[in-house]
């Protein structure tokens, strides 16, 4: 079940995630971190978390939801894990770096809450349907 479930949330991520980056949120990564931001996106790094989310979301949201046949228990700890996760890079950030922005974790915090309620409650509907 992991590789089917595995293979519904990594496309549905990525949907969600690069509307956010490129229509939504691209303007204010700009004016908050355009001078930590490299000209070329590191495709590498990117693609390897997505792998590594994606997998850590269905292992730790998204089973355990479609077998208690429950999607509030995806929205909940898909919004949980998000946060979690997002929490470790953006609070480190705010404890590590010189002028991180503060608006910056805020708003990642609450993306990474939607983003990984997101793709676990999509998933989850589609999975049910289908498996």
């Amino acid at each position: 079940m992991f590789i089917r479930l595995f293979l519904i949330a990594l496309p549905t991520f990525f949907v969600i995630d690069m509307i956010w980056l490129v229509l939504v949120a691209r303007k204010f990564y700009s004016e908050q971190l355009g001078f930590l931001m490299r000209p070329d996106i590191g495709w590498t790094a990117a693609i390897i978390f997505y792998l590594i989310f994606i997998a850590a979301l269905v292992t730790f949201v998204i089973t355990p939801a479609v077998e208690k046949q429950s999607w509030s228990h995806a929205l909940l700890y898909g919004a949980f894990f998000g946060l979690v996760t997002y929490a470790t890079y953006d609070l480190t950030n705010l404890a590590t770096l010189k002028d991180w922005p503060v608006i910056v974790t805020i708003v990642d915090l609450i993306w990474g809450s939607v983003l990984a309620a997101s793709i676990s409650v999509v998933t989850y509907f589609i999975a049910v349907k289908i498996l």
